[in-house]
């Protein structure tokens, strides 16, 4: 078999499995569609989200039944303002023998949910961001790899901002995407009203496992991209930097910071399974566009005219093509 052929058969085995999962999630999940979408980009990248809707949404129960489809461990951590970095990574104590024992805080799992992340204080938001960026945890010296995979999917509740300790732009930038999660249709709350409250429950089962997934974001990685594709990414991405000679008017009259380098990568990243998941085997550019938002929301910094003219991150990244 050639090496071209192998690799078309790669990725079709990813499509059909992606499909698959789709398939599987909507049995719990009504509607949702992009929201699913985008969390499986987000996973089979290796990457991080913050997921940013009101409570209700069914944030953790869409993050649950994915974890489940995909066979990995996934535990929630609710973030509260007595949070301690202990209470996530997990901490030493004295066993029966008298010898130092370590035992493994939530941090362990592959699929982490870090509910309300902005609740709990800069202390201890630092040690899951760092645990993201090293996928490690050092406790009393001593280092601990985490398994793998292993993602991040923080919320954040847009309305209550009284009592919260918002993520810096530096630690927000080491989230692949932010991904807003809005309310439901009529039909599609019709029909979530309908099943949950009826005694007629969903079982799911397990489409892929850890070293599946393991193997397509090794497959991922190695879509081809053209000089054009990347040239474009890079070139969006320096337009949203106000000090910049390609940025617009706008930009400079309604940012305070742009985006950095990692936001080009995650835009060539989140447009080749972009493309594959759309059936294709290069990203163009399209696919870069179609990913901008959720790459780019997070990462610009409005000013206060912005603010105060009702010009939202949106409507800026809109007038970027």
């Amino acid at each position: 078999m050639s090496e071209k052929k192998a690799e078309i058969e790669s990725i079709e085995k990813i499509v059909q499995s992606f499909n698959d999962v789709k398939k599987e999630v909507s049995k719990v999940i009504i509607g949702q569609d992009l929201i699913v979408n985008q969390l499986l980009m987000t996973i089979f990248s290796g990457g991080h989200s913050v997921l940013i809707g009101v409570p209700g949404l069914a944030k953790t129960l869409l993050v649950n039944t994915v974890s489940r489809t995909l066979g990995l461990n996934f535990n929630r951590i609710q973030f509260t303002p007595d949070l301690m970095p202990s209470d996530i990574m997990g901490s030493e104590i004295i066993d029966e023998t008298r010898n130092f024992k370590f035992v493994k805080g939530p941090i362990f799992g592959n699929i982490i949910l870090a509910d309300e992340i902005n609740r709990t204080p800069p202390k201890t938001q630092s040690a899951l961001l760092e645990a993201m960026q090293e996928h490690a945890v050092t406790v009393s010296g001593k280092t601990h790899k985490l398994d793998k995979p292993f993602f991040v999917l923080a919320t954040q509740n847009p309305i209550e901002q009284e009592g919260t300790y918002p993520l810096p732009e530096a630690q927000l930038d080491r989230f692949m995407f932010s991904i807003i999660v809005d309310y439901p249709n009529f039909n599609e709350e019709l029909e979530i009203v309908k099943t949950t409250t009826s005694s007629n429950q969903k079982e799911i089962k397990e489409i892929l496992n850890s070293d599946q997934i393991i193997d397509f974001q090794k497959t991922l990685l190695s879509v081809p991209v053209t000089d054009t594709v990347y040239e474009y990414a890079i070139n969006l991405v320096r337009k949203t930097r106000p000090n910049s000679n390609s940025s617009t008017d706008d930009i400079k009259k309604y940012l305070d910071w742009g985006a950095g380098p990692r936001a080009s990568q995650y835009l060539i990243i989140a447009s080749k399974i972009n493309a594959v998941f759309s059936g294709k085997y290069s990203p163009d550019i399209e696919d870069v566009r179609s990913v901008a938002f959720n790459v780019l929301r997070h990462r610009l910094v409005r000013n206060y005219k912005a603010e105060a003219e009702g010009i939202t991150i949106e409507n800026i990244i809109s007038n970027l093509f």
